[in-house]
């Protein structure tokens, strides 16, 4: 009897508090005017960019030996109080950044563009890899390069010297680093405008493409050669995950 009043009581609990808990959502969406997520299809569309793609699986999914290189030292510095603060002039003294653990799959590490291609069956190395073993790219016909823009000079080299990459990103291998392992960081070797005035390129790269890096909108994209591959004319990230399955297709089909 005594358990039977008791159980009573718990439930009796937990109900109040479940009805206040709804009853304090309620006026927080209320107040905030918010409209929360609750349908599959809008929360494709913020978080799971990819899926906008599997009808169309069998005509994009990659082809051959193609793979993809994650930008873990580009995410990397751009987390707070990385290398990014610095060129920003948030913070003068913020050259070195310790790398990331996870694929956070941000804007500023092309997080749609990788979704996507990992998704199409794209495979997929990072940074680390290429550094530590620049020979892995020769294992490809087809390297593509997200936003890239933090590199070492070993990376940067196995990139420039193989026969065929797409630049997907502007800005890439725009700022050389070296890493330390040890300490598990990297630092600011050389970038526009470091360490001195008036450098463009880390690496006095002829096809720095960072003009291109401003322009989001992607309304007339188009591939253009460079000595070693293909490079796109504007910043795809927003544009990828609504309205790039001929971005896709050319990807493809390069």
């Amino acid at each position: 009897m005594v358990n039977h009043h008791f159980n009573a009581i718990v439930i009796s609990i937990t109900a109040t508090m479940l009805l206040a808990l709804a009853l304090l959502i309620t006026n927080m969406n209320s107040e905030n005017n918010a409209t929360p997520i609750d349908s599959f299809s809008a929360y494709t569309q913020t978080k799971m960019p990819e899926l906008d793609y599997y009808k169309d699986y069998d005509s994009l999914h990659s082809n051959g030996d193609a793979v993809v290189i994650y930008p873990i030292f580009t995410q990397s510095a751009y987390n707070w109080k990385g290398i990014h603060d610095y060129y920003a002039g948030y913070c003068n003294s913020c050259t070195n950044a310790t790398i990331s653990n996870i694929y956070e799959k941000s804007y500023s590490a092309s997080g749609n563009g990788f979704r996507i291609l990992e998704f199409l069956g794209y495979q997929v190395i990072d940074d680390i890899d290429v550094d530590k073993n620049p020979q892995i790219l020769k294992k490809y016909d087809k390297v593509i390069l997200l936003h890239n823009e933090f590199v070492t000079k070993k990376e940067y080299e196995a990139i420039i010297h193989h026969p065929k990459v797409i630049y997907l990103y502007p800005n890439s291998l725009n700022s050389e680093i070296k890493t330390d392992y040890s300490k598990n960081t990297i630092t600011l070797v050389r970038g526009p405008d470091y360490p001195q005035k008036g450098l463009k390129n880390g690496f006095d790269w002829k096809d720095d493409n960072t003009p291109y890096f401003h322009d989001w909108d992607c309304i007339n994209w188009k591939f253009y050669n460079v000595q070693n591959g293909y490079m796109l004319n504007c910043y795809p990230e927003t544009m990828l995950p609504n309205n790039g399955s001929d971005l896709l297709k050319a990807i493809k089909n390069l």
